[in-house]
Formats: structure tokens, C-alpha cells, sequence
């Protein structure tokens, strides 16, 4: 029985896709829920698993395809058993052999066709083997590199990455056998390496981003040391409650949220000539991944307690990096939060998360000695600061709104009341 694969529905807002990568190929075998390809949309990269069991016998659609959601991309016959060759270097007394025929020439003679006293197998794919013969590798040379494949298997990436090591750890000859003498070079070593979908989508959408909003930023310390010391009292028993770490994007998220609600100009968007004012606070908070960078949100926040927030904060970051977020909430963010603070950075300017009118940079914290103002005059003390910085759309807010907005966000922020109980 032939089964159609179709491009399927990401979410609700997809209506097209692009194919990636094909992980099983015409004439291999595939089991249910076998991952099959991987395909890229404007918001997320997914592995699709196969729908049935059978063998593929038929491919639709090559990389970089743009397809339609439903649109048949392969054929499995449910009933088929697998009749394409497996392609192995015997580890016996037995010479190379490959099959299909367009990659069965031998590698040259110059190289071990076999390798003894052992009788185990080790797989390489047609297109790993036409590379091998391609680039007269031995065999000896072959079998010590390491895979990234399952199993350990070799991959297209892996023979490459060996040929351009081996490449670049040959002697360059600077000898000019004309005039007999050296000559002094600088040497440019470069290769060229093709964007994944996702860096491809990030760059589109950071370029667009800046030739539609007219970027302009504003910058305020924060007083943390009140934050800190919550934190610290109150980790342990936190950590026992929730089964995860209390940070401080959540506090930052509240205090956004609260400040979102008090000028709701920044919680808008701009559609032609209109304001469109957004009823919900839906927060977009950026996630870095393996390969990226991500923006899902997190919606209707201003219906969320503390507790609330710390629990959407930690599932959307966690799902963000293992890879199980919805497409659909990869957009409806209201504004966007980014806190490269993570990695030791003090400040950053943003680019706005699209079609959002401001972005908000959250920086370390850090002890710095300040100005402390008490009954008995000016002293300097060691507080835990913080700097934000605000990045908005200078077409709708205006410095003095742009201002406000964030001094908003920073006494939000040095007076929550701390009052939790864990």
C-alpha cells in the first residue's frame, strides 16, 4: 500500500516549509516515527517523523524545496521490504567493494584494500565512499576517523572536515622554483560554509528590522542588592518547591509587565499609518539555542502572579533549548525582553523584535561602589547594580516616552515588595 507523506502543519500561522534535509533516502527502509527529514519554517527548525513503516519509494521534493502545508512531498509503500544495498567496508580478508554501480570503482591501488583479523563491519554511505574515492583516501586513514553520526557512523560532514584539517596541516612550500629563493607571503586560508535555515532566517529578520523601525535607546542603572539578597535567603527553599533555580528574569519580567500597563503606547504595534493597541501582555523572551537564537512568548501576562511568571519563564526556556516549542508561540509577542546579562555582559543595544515597537537589554549585575544618601549626608557604599537599556521605535515613542517607560521598569524593580512565600 502506497502512503503519501505530506508537508505538514507547524501551527496555525505556517502555511509553507522548507525542506532541509532528507534523513532517509529512495529505497531505505523506515520505521514508525523514524525521524524522515527536517524541515525549516520562518520561525523553527523540526525533525519530522515517518507517519508509517515501510520503504520510501518515491521523493517529491529536494533541500531547499519551498513547499506548501499538505502538498505530498514522498511515497512509502507499507508493504515493501528494504532492496537497497548496504554499503560496508568489510574488516576481513576481502578486497573494497561498493555498490551501486556509479561509485564501484575501486580506490586506487596505491591504497589497502582490505584490512585484516577482523570480522566486524563498519557502515559508510555512497556519499561518504564517493568522497573516499574522490580524494584517494585510504582505507587505514578512513577507519580512524572519528563519526558524529549514529552509532558513530561517518558522515559527509566529518570526511570533509577531515580533508580540510588534513589540508591545512600540510607544509606550505614558499620556495620559488624560478628564482631559486624564498618570498614572504601572507597566506589567506578561507572556506566557505553555507548559513543553516535558522542563521539564514535570524539574519532576514534582524536586516528587515532595521529598515523598518527607527532604532533609538535610552540606558538606566538598576539598584539590585534588594533582589540579591532575596535571592539568596530564598533559593534553597525555592529550588525545593519548583524543582528549578529562582533567577532574576522573572523579576525583570514583572516589573516590565507592570510598566507595559502603565504606558501602554509601548504595547503596541504599527500597521500602515494605525496604532494597534494590544489588549494582552505578551512577552517575548529571547532564548539562546545550540544554532541561534530564539524568541518565543510567553502570553497574557499581566494575568500572572510572581509564581506564575518564575513557572512560564523556566518551561519556555527549557522547552526553547530541547527544541519542543510550538511554532505559534515563536510570534504575538507585545514586547520583547533579551538578557545577554548571562554571559557577563554589563550593556547591549538590541535590535527590536519585529512588529514590536521597543526591546528591553538587560545587562549583569555587577558590585560597583555608589553614592548612598543617608541621614548624616553623601557616603559610598557597594551595591549590586544592573544596567537596562531600552530600545524603541523612534516613529511612535518619543525620547520622554522612551524615558519614563524605562524609569518605570527601574523603581518597579528597587521597590518589589518581597513578600513570596516558598
Amino acid at each position: 500500500m502506497i502512503i503519501d507523506v505530506v508537508m505538514p502543519k507547524m501551527g496555525e500561522s505556517i502555511t509553507e516549509g522548507t525542506i532541509l534535509e532528507w534523513k532517509k533516502q529512495v529505497g531505505d527502509s523506515i520505521a514508525m516515527d523514524e525521524i524522515l527529514l527536517e524541515i525549516g519554517t520562518d520561525k523553527v527548525d523540526s525533525e519530522i517523523p515517518s507517519s508509517a513503516e515501510g520503504v520510501i519509494v518515491e521523493i517529491l521534493a529536494k533541500p531547499n524545496d519551498v513547499i506548501e502545508v499538505g502538498k505530498v512531498i514522498a511515497k512509502i509503500d507499507s508493504e515493501k521490504e528494504s532492496s537497497k544495498s548496504n554499503y560496508f567496508i568489510e574488516k576481513s580478508n576481502e578486497s573494497l567493494s561498493v555498490d551501486p554501480p556509479e561509485i564501484a570503482e575501486q580506490i586506487s591501488t596505491d591504497h589497502p584494500k582490505s584490512i585484516n583479523n577482523q570480522k566486524d563491519k563498519k557502515f559508510f554511505s555512497p556519499v561518504v565512499m564517493k568522497i573516499v574515492n574522490k580524494h584517494q583516501i585510504a582505507l587505514s586513514e578512513l577507519e580512524k576517523i572519528s563519526g558524529t553520526g549514529r552509532g558513530g557512523r561517518v558522515t559527509k560532514k566529518d570526511i570533509l572536515l577531515h580533508i580540510d584539517e588534513k589540508e591545512r596541516s600540510e607544509p606550505i612550500n614558499l620556495k620559488n622554483d624560478s628564482h631559486d629563493k624564498v618570498q614572504n607571503k601572507m597566506m589567506i586560508t578561507s572556506n566557505d560554509e553555507e548559513m543553516s535555515h535558522m542563521r539564514q532566517m535570524i539574519s532576514k529578520h534582524m536586516v528587515d528590522s532595521l529598515s523598518t523601525s527607527a532604532h533609538v535607546y535610552v540606558m538606566t542603572d538598576v539598584d539590585m542588592s534588594r533582589i540579591v539578597e532575596f535571592v539568596k535567603l530564598n533559593e534553597v527553599s525555592f529550588k525545593n518547591q519548583e524543582s528549578y533555580n529562582l533567577t532574576y528574569t522573572p523579576f525583570v519580567v514583572q516589573a516590565t509587565v507592570q510598566a507595559l500597563l502603565e504606558f501602554p503606547k509601548m504595547n503596541t504595534s504599527i500597521e500602515d499609518t494605525k496604532i494597534k493597541y494590544h489588549k494582552n501582555v505578551n512577552i517575548g523572551l529571547a532564548v539562546s539555542i545550540e544554532h541561534g537564537l530564539m524568541v518565543p512568548s510567553i502570553s497574557h501576562c499581566e494575568e500572572k502572579n510572581f509564581l506564575g511568571i518564575c513557572r512560564s519563564v523556566n518551561d519556555i526556556a527549557k522547552r526553547a533549548r530541547g527544541g519542543r516549542i510550538n511554532p505559534d508561540e515563536l510570534s504575538g509577542s507585545t514586547f520583547s525582553i533579551t538578557n545577554f546579562g548571562v554571559f557577563g555582559v554589563a550593556l547591549g543595544t538590541p535590535i527590536i523584535n519585529q512588529p514590536n515597537v521597543g526591546i528591553l537589554g538587560v545587562g549583569a549585575i555587577k558590585k560597583k561602589p555608589v553614592v548612598v544618601e543617608d541621614v548624616d549626608g553623601d557616603a559610598i557604599g557597594i551595591k549590586h547594580m544592573m544596567i537596562l537599556s531600552l530600545g524603541f521605535d523612534h516613529r511612535l515613542i518619543d525620547g520622554a516616552e522612551g524615558s519614563k517607560f524605562i524609569n518605570s521598569i527601574k523603581r518597579n524593580l528597587e521597590k518589589v515588595p518581597l513578600e513570596f512565600n516558598f
